[in-house]
């Protein structure tokens, strides 16, 4: 299953070359230089990390921190050449889960990736959901052992709302996140495969934010 991370980095070389080294690592990286567009890149899709720089033209990653903490719990790394203990600690106490500085050697920074990755559980064999095993890695779901018949993009719309979950998702986000930015259908391909992953579960986790998207309810 795809790893989708937002990268904010107003270097241009530091940039291209965190995206393409992520990229090679099997990661798919969405990648901006300003804090505005970064805002709204966050806002419209679904991350699973953010890389974020502090200073940048537009909001600066101080402001980004908060307004993307205030919103979920995606794993937040820092990455910046300010290495003062103030800028770490405002960081931490604003919920980063990490703080990287430049320089640093790649190799390092994908395992401090991968590290916050398997700790929000992206990186996951397996994730329970109430009666549900969700297995990733064969797009698999089981209920109390036995396998259920999910096609594969019902499989990726469950694990998505359960990665996502309690919070609501938008037809859009779910368009653009599982069929793609240039996939030409609207809400009712989302709303026919919901419907058709419901008859499918043992117990209907998903509920219908009218006139919004879904959301998968707290067990």
């Amino acid at each position: 299953m795809s790893i989708r991370i937002l990268l904010v980095e107003d270097d241009d070389h530091i940039c291209n070359t965190v995206r393409a080294f992520l990229a090679e690592a099997g990661y798919q990286v969405d990648a901006c230089t300003d804090g505005n567009e970064a805002y709204t890149k966050f806002y419209e899709n679904t991350y699973q990390l953010v890389i974020l720089d502090i200073m940048l033209p537009g909001m600066n990653g101080h402001e980004l921190l908060r307004e993307f903490r205030a919103k979920n719990d995606t794993p937040i790394l820092m990455m910046t050449a300010l290495s003062d203990d103030e800028n770490q600690i405002r960081a931490f106490d604003a919920e980063a889960d990490d703080y990287v500085t430049k320089p640093f050697k790649m190799q390092i920074l994908l395992k401090r990736v991968e590290a916050l990755l398997r700790r929000s559980g992206a990186l996951a064999k397996e994730i329970r959901v109430g009666r549900l095993t969700l297995l990733p890695e064969d797009f698999t779901v089981l209920c109390d052992g036995t396998e259920l018949p999910l096609t594969r993009k019902e499989f990726e719309i469950l694990l998505l709302l359960v990665q996502n979950k309690g919070r609501t998702l938008t037809h859009e986000i779910i368009l653009s996140r599982i069929w793609g930015y240039d996939f030409e259908g609207d809400g009712s391909t989302v709303h026919t495969h919901i419907k058709n992953l419901r008859a499918k579960l043992p117990e209907n986790i998903i509920k219908t934010i009218r006139g919004v998207g879904y959301r998968l309810e707290e067990s």
